[in-house]
């Protein structure tokens, strides 16, 4: 099986490092960071990830507008994209869903289950 490369993209340092820590640990997958989501579509467009895991609410630009951003580039279009957010609500979720992205998990999560929730949305 080949190796899987995720970028996730999060203001939150902490957030990230868990991330990145279980991802790595659990499932032995790739995992590059960024803190903004500038950042996070210049590493899109670099690396050309196989899931993008974007944090909705940031400062400045808030993951929807990034979404949009990665949607309207040719060379980043294709790349799965699954929002995080603390928002729990069905309603909220379904709204985030419409706008194309491939599922929305829910923060907090514990480690198992993000790599469980991410291997179901994409079936891997």
């Amino acid at each position: 099986m080949d190796k899987k490369s995720i970028l996730v993209v999060d203001d939150d340092d902490g957030v990230r490092e868990i991330i990145q820590f279980s991802l790595e640990a659990a499932a032995g997958w790739t995992v590059d960071t960024a803190a903004c989501g500038q950042d996070g579509i210049a590493i899109a467009k670099a690396k050309s990830p196989d899931l993008i895991l974007l944090d909705v609410m940031m400062p400045g630009e808030d993951g929807i507008d990034v979404f949009k951003q990665l949607q309207a580039d040719p060379v980043t279009q294709s790349i799965p994209t699954i929002f995080l957010t603390a928002k729990a609500r069905m309603s909220e979720h379904q709204a985030l869903l419409q706008i194309g992205v491939l599922g929305v998990i829910t923060k907090p999560f514990k480690a198992r289950e993000l790599t469980q929730q991410i291997e179901q949305l994409l079936g891997w």
